[in-house]
């Protein structure tokens, strides 16, 4: 009997923990014009790309930035079609403010709901960054939708607003994949502090 308390005494611990640990995960209400979406980040996983957004979000650099590109699967002529949008501060997705950093292969999978950073070559991630819609495994390490086989850095995942980041996907684009017009960001605002890694 004494072992059974003890047992669920632990479990309930252990509950409680997580809980805790959940409740702690860092998250960001990016507010857009075609509604709110809230992102859980994850920077036990992702360290350095979590830091290098929140940089971005703690200087106000998305505020007045956009949602500008979607990706439809269905309409993508790349070999490796994805589902994702678009994101970068009124600077563009070139951004340059900051230094580029470097890639992390952080485990996540690029599933429905996913943030993860846009890059070119490898090192090469800055501000710009990109929401999945549906399941997209070509984005992570390994698969093919980047030649060079090193995927991209997912680093957290809406727990709110997939609705919304689907009606910007849908919005009308041209022919080269631009929204137009493009889904401003009013805001993007961290809810509570950032992580002690990043140096706050």
């Amino acid at each position: 009997m004494r072992a059974m308390m003890v047992l669920a005494t632990f479990v309930a611990f252990s509950a409680s923990a997580a809980s805790a640990q959940e409740a702690e995960k860092p998250r960001v209400v990016l507010q857009t014009d075609a509604g709110r979406m809230v992102v859980e980040l994850a920077p036990e996983r992702a360290p350095l790309t979590v830091c290098n957004f929140l940089s971005y979000v703690a200087d106000g650099d998305y505020d007045g930035g956009s949602f500008f590109r979607t990706v439809v699967s269905a309409t993508n002529q790349n070999p490796n079609p994805i589902d994702v949008i678009q994101a970068a501060t009124p600077r563009g997705s070139d951004d340059r403010s900051r230094s580029p950093i470097k890639l992390e292969r952080t485990g996540m999978s690029h599933v429905s709901g996913t943030i993860s950073m846009a890059r070119d070559g490898p090192d090469t991630a800055t501000s710009s960054f990109f929401i999945v819609t549906q399941d997209t495994p070509s984005l992570d390490y390994g698969g093919g939708r980047n030649p060079d086989g090193q995927g991209f850095a997912a680093f957290g995942r809406l727990v709110e607003g997939l609705d919304v980041a689907r009606l910007i996907q849908m919005s009308p684009a041209d022919d080269q994949e631009q929204l137009t017009p493009p889904v401003m960001i009013q805001s993007a605002r961290l809810l509570g502090a950032a992580p002690e890694s990043c140096g706050s």
